[in-house]
C-alpha cells in the first residue's frame, strides 16, 4: 500500500483537472514537489518518483510549479491543453515520466559542462520498467544513468531510472546494463527527444556530451546538487518569487517559511476528490509525423 494517493479533480483532458497528492493514512493534501521525500530508502539508494506521463499516453502533464500545493495538471498552450505528437514510431510517452520531488534545475546557475542554466523544473525522470503507471503514482525507484537536453537553451536533465519492483531491477545497476538487456532502447530516448518537437514546429532539440548517457555516479551527483538547490528555494519565499512566484506552500517541511500549520484553512479549500471518466480526446491526437531528420 502506498503511503500517498492521488486526489482527482476534474475530467482528464480538462483545462479544470488537476491530480493533487494526498497523505494515504490521513488524507490531507500534500504537495508532490515538496512533501514526498525525494529519498525513499537512502541507504540502499532506493528514490521516490512521482509520475506524471503514464506510458503510450499523450497528455503532457506537469506538476504545477505556481498552484497551491504543487497538483499535477496537463500543460497549456495559446489556451489550449498540451499533446505531445507521435513521431513515427514512437506512440505518445515511451516510458512512465515523471519528476523528483524535492528537486530544482536552478534557473540562475549554469552548469559547468552543458554551459547553460537549468531550467526551473523539479528534475526530470524516465522510468524504463514494464509496468504502465498513472498519473499521481508515486514509484520507488533506482537510478540508471542520466541523459542531458538542451532544451532552448536551457539545462534539461532526463534521469534513466527502473522500478525497484520490476521483474529486471536486479539486473540492471548502471547504464550499460540498459543497453544490455533493453537493447536500442537509450537510442529510442534519445531520439524521442530530439525530435518530440518538430511535428509543432520547433527545431530539433540537441543534446550536452553528444547524445551520450552519463552513468549512475554522474546521475547522482546531479541528483544531490538539484536536493540542494531545492533546499535553498523551499526555504526561502524570495528565491521562490525570484523563480517566477513559485509555490514553497508545503504540510512537512521544518523550517521551510512556507509550511502550513495541520490546522490551516487552506487545506479545507482543496476540493474533494471525484471520479469523473476522462473528456473525450481530439482524434487527430493519435495521427502518425514522419519526421525525415530522424537517424534510425
Amino acid at each position: 500500500m502506498s503511503q500517498y494517493a492521488p486526489r482527482n479533480i476534474g475530467q482528464a483532458n480538462t483545462l479544470e483537472h488537476r491530480v493533487f497528492q494526498d497523505e494515504a493514512s490521513t488524507g490531507q493534501v500534500v504537495s508532490p514537489w515538496h512533501d514526498i521525500p525525494l529519498f525513499a530508502d537512502q541507504n540502499a539508494g532506493i528514490l521516490n518518483m512521482v509520475v506524471e506521463v503514464p506510458r503510450w499516453t499523450n497528455a503532457k502533464m506537469e506538476i504545477s510549479k505556481e498552484e497551491t500545493f504543487n497538483p499535477i495538471k496537463q500543460d497549456i498552450k495559446k489556451g489550449k491543453l498540451r499533446f505531445v505528437r507521435n513521431c513515427f514510431p514512437h506512440h505518445g510517452y515511451i516510458w512512465n515520466y515523471g519528476a523528483f520531488p524535492q528537486t530544482w534545475e536552478d534557473p540562475t546557475v549554469q552548469h559547468a559542462e552543458t554551459k547553460a542554466k537549468g531550467d526551473n523544473d523539479p528534475l526530470d525522470v524516465c522510468e524504463i520498467g514494464e509496468a504502465v503507471g498513472y498519473t499521481g503514482q508515486v514509484k520507488q525507484v533506482k537510478v540508471l544513468g542520466i541523459m542531458a537536453l538542451l532544451d532552448e537553451g536551457e539545462t534539461d536533465w532526463k534521469v534513466i531510472v527502473v522500478d525497484v519492483t520490476d521483474p529486471l531491477a536486479s539486473k540492471l545497476n548502471d547504464i550499460e546494463d540498459v543497453e544490455r538487456h533493453l537493447p536500442g532502447l537509450i537510442r529510442a530516448t534519445n531520439e524521442w527527444f530530439r525530435i518530440y518537437k518538430i511535428p509543432d514546429g520547433k527545431p530539433e532539440n540537441v543534446f550536452a556530451f553528444s547524445g551520450e548517457a552519463k552513468n549512475k555516479k554522474y546521475a547522482t551527483e546531479i541528483i544531490h546538487e538539484c536536493h540542494e538547490a531545492w533546499r535553498r528555494l523551499v526555504g526561502s519565499q524570495d528565491v521562490a518569487a525570484a523563480a517566477g512566484n513559485l509555490s514553497i506552500l508545503n504540510a512537512t517541511v521544518q523550517g521551510s517559511p512556507a509550511q502550513a500549520h495541520p490546522n490551516d484553512p487552506i487545506f479545507s479549500r482543496i476540493p474533494p476528490g471525484q471520479n469523473l471518466p476522462p473528456a473525450p480526446i481530439d482524434p487527430s491526437i493519435s495521427k502518425w509525423f514522419y519526421i525525415s531528420s530522424a537517424t534510425v
